[in-house]
């Protein structure tokens, strides 16, 4: 297949492990290094040619590194490591406050187009597949309402959340979607529900020793783009319970829009996933986005770009005439 799209790995959390797993999975695409914060030697690879780096070392790696994926948490490391990154490579990112995707777009896109390269942001079934299926059910039928629906699962940025409170050692947090509010949306009314009518948010937390218990429950509750408009629960468990109990991360999710054309035919345009788990889904994503990342930056097409500036046959391995063949 010629030569391959050499790929590099910041952050070695349970997206960082799912991205090798994806890319396992690819003939077009290799792995050169995982650069992590923690001590190189610590990390368990098990993967013959493959370096385990500090992340000071990846300036060096500029011209072995066609894109690399950037595996980190939304609420403090992606702010800033993507425009970091973003000024020597080509990235791919899973940027999910949805709230500040606007502005961290035109951060991302102000260093990237300086340095000609392209980096893909907020990619992942939401933000990411969920969104364009927003966009297309919007724009077919216009007369109607987008709903969004979570779960029930482990959430991997609001977990990320969680376990940045002061005294929090370990944590997880589960969306819990309504029956109730997703029966109301298939049948068509278009109801108008508010965010706490269609998700409560269910937290197990691991606290430090000697740590304000309270404090870390209403810290969690008030936090803002993640918990503070939603029912939370936050329940204080061992972290022998945690492993034992919340270690796998299921997740999945629906987007229903209700429709109307004509004078009075309804319709429902929806699309679900459900992940047995939700980083090793989420990895596969950014690899298949690392390959439109790569494929956009030979074509010139500089700055940042989100899943609406990409065409479909950009992700794919198959050739153009092959997707007409066995996809159209």
């Amino acid at each position: 297949m010629g030569n391959k799209i050499r790929l590099g790995i910041v952050g070695f959390g349970n997206l960082g492990k799912g991205a090798i797993e994806a890319i396992k999975q690819t003939d077009d695409m290799e792995l050169v290094a995982v650069f992590t914060r923690r001590d190189p030697k610590d990390l368990r690879l098990d993967e013959e040619n493959i370096k385990a780096l500090h992340i000071s070392d990846a300036e060096n790696y500029q011209h072995d590194i066609d894109v690399m994926l950037l595996c980190s948490g939304s609420a403090t490391d992606l702010p800033e490591q993507t425009p970091q990154f973003a000024k020597l490579f080509n990235t791919v990112d899973s940027f999910d406050t949805h709230a500040k995707i606007p502005e961290f777009y035109q951060t991302v896109d102000q260093v990237a187009s300086k340095s000609e390269t392209t980096s893909i942001i907020s990619v992942g079934w939401d933000p990411g597949l969920f969104s364009t299926n927003r966009i297309l059910a919007d724009a077919i039928l216009p007369n109607g309402e987008n709903y969004t629906f979570w779960g029930k699962g482990l959430s991997q940025g609001h977990s990320d959340a969680i376990r940045r409170v002061n005294g929090v050692k370990n944590g997880v947090q589960y969306t819990i979607p309504s029956e109730q509010a997703i029966d109301k949306v298939r049948s068509g009314n278009n109801p108008k529900l508010s965010t706490a009518e269609k998700h409560h948010r269910v937290c197990f937390v691991v606290a430090e020793e000697g740590a304000d218990k309270t404090a870390i429950e209403n810290e969690i509750k008030t936090m803002p783009n993640y918990f503070a408009d939603y029912h939370t629960e936050v329940h204080f468990i061992s972290e022998e319970e945690l492993e034992r109990n919340h270690s796998k991360a299921p997740h999945g999710g629906f987007m229903i829009r209700g429709g109307q054309t004509g004078l009075d035919n309804k319709h429902i345009y929806e699309f679900s996933l459900k992940l047995d788990s939700n980083p090793e889904f989420t990895a596969s994503v950014l690899v298949a986005y690392a390959r439109a990342a790569y494929r956009l930056n030979q074509d010139k097409q500089y700055g940042a770009k989100t899943v609406f500036d990409v065409a479909p046959s950009y992700i794919s391995p198959r050739l153009p005439d092959e997707l007409r063949r066995d996809f159209l």
